[in-house]
């Protein structure tokens, strides 16, 4: 099926839960009710014609501090060979949205990460602690407001424009990028 098909598919059967199509990125995308997410999810693996089989990839996104955290899906069907784009928004503070790890395996590490990095929640995941960070790191660091601590267990964070030590310091920005 083709990003349009799939789309109208979609549309068809979940009506207002469809917030969003855009064909003319490289990567066509399906916006959808953050609630619905499992509802969709579970639908598209299961609907003999989408077989969506595989969740390719999951990742979070800010789209800045005033504004809404997202989750985005790349799927692809093994099967039949075709796959789109799914894009969720949550809000920055408190966001949740349900888990879509029973559908998708793979979802179980890629939710993880989302939330130990933007801190955002899926509900009903198995297992949903911390992947890259320590258990008790302050904050989630892609956010685009966060603030690094400045100390770690009595060990100073370094800062970009500190002397360098051994060129493998973790570097924290204050309103800079790193080099």
């Amino acid at each position: 099926m083709t990003p349009e098909e799939i789309h109208q598919k979609l549309q068809e059967r979940f009506g207002a839960q469809i917030l969003e199509w855009d064909s003319a990125v490289a990567a066509p995308y399906i916006q959808v009710a953050a609630s619905a997410i499992h509802e969709i999810g579970a639908y598209m693996r299961r609907d003999p014609d989408l077989q969506f089989d595989s969740l390719m990839c999951l990742s979070g996104v800010d789209y800045g501090p005033e504004k809404t955290l997202g989750v985005v899906y790349h799927l692809f069907s093994t099967i039949k060979r075709h796959q789109i784009t799914l894009k969720v928004e949550v809000p920055r503070q408190d966001g949740a949205l349900p888990t879509v790890c029973d559908i998708w395996r793979t979802a179980e590490w890629h939710e993880r990460e989302a939330y130990d990095l933007y801190g955002m929640r899926f509900e009903q995941h198995p297992d949903l602690r911390r992947i890259l960070l320590p258990d008790d790191w302050e904050g989630h660091p892609l956010l685009k407001d966060y603030r690094v601590q400045e100390f770690y267990h009595g060990i100073r964070v370094p800062y970009v424009g500190d002397p360098p030590n051994t060129g493998m310091e973790v570097y924290r920005t204050q309103d800079q990028d790193v080099p």
